[in-house]
């Protein structure tokens, strides 16, 4: 099996285990993570607005004390660009089936929280397969602090991944029940 089929394999496991804790929630799943970011008042964050089966993390978005914004696709093969977001703000369509805010005001995030398919216990993330986040992270650590913050519901961990030179760990996973510190 190539790794590209191995990375197809897991996330099409980890799209069911979603959408069947998707499907299954209840209460506020986003407490948690409010908790946590806590720890990051002041600082600007980058969340994102859910699509498919995601986890919501707007409840602990709207209540961050700093800056926030979603991500932007600027390109394939570019890294994302973060648009200052608010609960009531004005959205428009985006790529692949996410809103991002009608009017671009560019921030640069010090914590992201990252939406996943599946993640493992080190601290490991598989994605869509576009490396938006890959890349991103990337080039926001090179510049200066970057915490990555895995978003989740529990039935997403996967005991291992198929992973690449250019994936970015997360630095912390964050689900509606607990949180890891790989």
């Amino acid at each position: 099996m190539t790794l590209g089929e191995a990375k197809a394999a897991a996330r099409k496991a980890a799209f069911a285990r979603r959408k069947a804790a998707f499907e299954a929630q209840t209460g506020a799943v986003s407490a948690l993570l409010s908790q946590v970011l806590s720890e990051f008042a002041d600082r600007p964050l980058a969340g994102y607005l859910p699509i498919r089966s995601e986890i919501d993390p707007r409840p602990a978005m709207a209540a961050h004390a700093g800056p926030v914004a979603v991500p932007v696709i600027k390109g394939n093969g570019r890294p994302l660009r973060f648009s200052r977001w608010s609960a009531d703000g004005a959205l428009v369509d985006g790529p692949f089936g996410a809103q991002v805010p009608a009017v671009d005001d560019w921030i640069v995030p010090e914590v992201l929280i990252v939406p996943l398919v599946a993640f493992d216990a080190t601290g490991n993330r598989l994605g869509y397969g576009g490396g938006f986040y890959d890349r991103t992270l990337e080039a926001l650590r090179a510049g200066g602090p970057a915490l990555a913050i895995g978003f989740a519901f529990d039935a997403q961990e996967a005991e291992t991944l198929p992973l690449e030179p250019t994936d970015q760990p997360l630095d912390m996973i964050v689900t509606e029940s607990r949180v890891l510190r790989p």
